[in-house]
């Protein structure tokens, strides 16, 4: 089955250099800001642009949905809650909406395949309500999966379209990490009781009944792990569909991307096989406690900036990495070279008068 994306090109290297360039004129000693340097730099081959641009419209969206397999005793929470914490995103009252308000940002629900009716706004391109219990069914059929990949297609294209400089996808759906472990699980070639995790913080017997539904669901996806529209409808879901979709659309338009934890992750696995070298625009915003979030990190040679033992979703983690790299951007884009500030480098000064001010 096809998905409709191809190859897509790298952020702009003359700008990188640029960049590059810059940073080691700015009024620091080369190298003492560490990787937000490499940040900066990052931004501004995005961009295409050096200095850069600070974000003008960094959007959240976050993707909703339901998973048959939750009814199955793989959560903590019952599935009714993912349509309750959907009204409470748009009542402003989640960590998502607390960590946006801090970093700069907005916030968008849209309700891919939630197992209830939600406020129309939200769903506007809802495909189903509930993907299968995929250790024993199909999360999707072929209509549905195309169905999902197009929503996610159009809500990428329509935050862009609307002005949106920096994404970030989030994820709300009681018992998504089961999903999200197949997917890496399956990708990187990981026995089931390596990935899982606990997710929202299931017990000891409810982890067994996860790794087994993992496990289970991992057998039926064998036959498809090699074709990614084929491996979402089988042993995903819908949001996971317009997720993967959302971030190969992002990268093919050149708008950078912060992605979340091991949900978010896991579908960008699936969106770098959709549009290759799309990883290429995306930053990994943290490190999630999850076991098969570090697996699918490593997968996409992605290193995190943020190590904070969180475990949420909703787009959390990427958000409360967003300040850093705000920072990095003002960084390079404010800071006096030292020309401009009339401080002399290690070149202008005599042999043994004045120390070296970047040391």
């Amino acid at each position: 089955m096809t998905h409709g994306f191809g190859p897509v090109a790298p952020p702009d290297a003359q700008s990188r250099a640029a960049a590059e360039q810059r940073q080691a004129q700015l009024t620091k000693p080369a190298g003492a800001l560490g990787r937000l340097e490499l940040l900066g730099n990052w931004v501004a081959a995005c961009q295409g642009t050096c200095p850069p641009k600070q974000f003008e419209r960094a959007r959240v969206v976050i993707f909703a949905g339901d998973h048959g397999v939750a009814r199955h005793g793989v959560s903590a929470y019952p599935s009714e809650v993912t349509a309750q914490m959907v009204a409470n995103f748009l009542a402003g009252g989640a960590a998502v909406n607390a960590l946006a308000a801090v970093a700069g940002a907005t916030v968008r629900v849209a309700d891919i395949s939630v197992d209830a009716d939600t406020d129309p706004q939200v769903a506007k391109h809802k495909v189903r309500r509930s993907s299968g219990a995929i250790d024993r069914e199909d999360a999707l059929t072929a209509e549905e999966v195309r169905a999902a990949i197009e929503a996610g297609r159009a809500i990428a294209d329509e935050e862009i379209d609307a002005g949106a400089d920096l994404l970030i996808a989030g994820d709300m759906g009681i018992g998504n990490t089961t999903p999200a472990t197949v997917l890496v699980a399956s990708l990187t070639k990981t026995e089931p009781v390596a990935a899982v995790g606990r997710g929202t913080g299931v017990d000891d017997a409810g982890w067994i009944r996860k790794v087994a539904a993992i496990r289970d669901a991992m057998r039926r996806a064998r036959p498809v792990v090699k074709d990614p529209v084929e491996l979402l409808r089988v042993a995903a879901g819908a949001d996971f569909a317009a997720m993967a979709a959302f971030l190969a659309q992002a990268a093919t338009r050149r708008t950078p991307v912060v992605l979340d934890g091991v949900v978010v992750t896991a579908a960008a696995m699936v969106a770098e096989d959709f549009a290759a070298g799309a990883s290429a625009w995306w930053l990994a915003g943290h490190r999630s406690t999850e076991p098969a979030h570090d697996l699918a990190l490593r997968h996409l040679r992605l290193d995190p900036v943020l190590d904070l033992t969180m475990r949420l979703g909703e787009g959390s983690g990427a958000l409360t990495a967003l300040p850093v790299l705000r920072s990095a951007v003002a960084a390079l884009a404010e800071m006096s070279t030292f020309g401009e500030a009339g401080v002399s480098t290690a070149d202008d000064e005599p042999a043994n008068t004045a120390p070296d001010l970047r040391k």
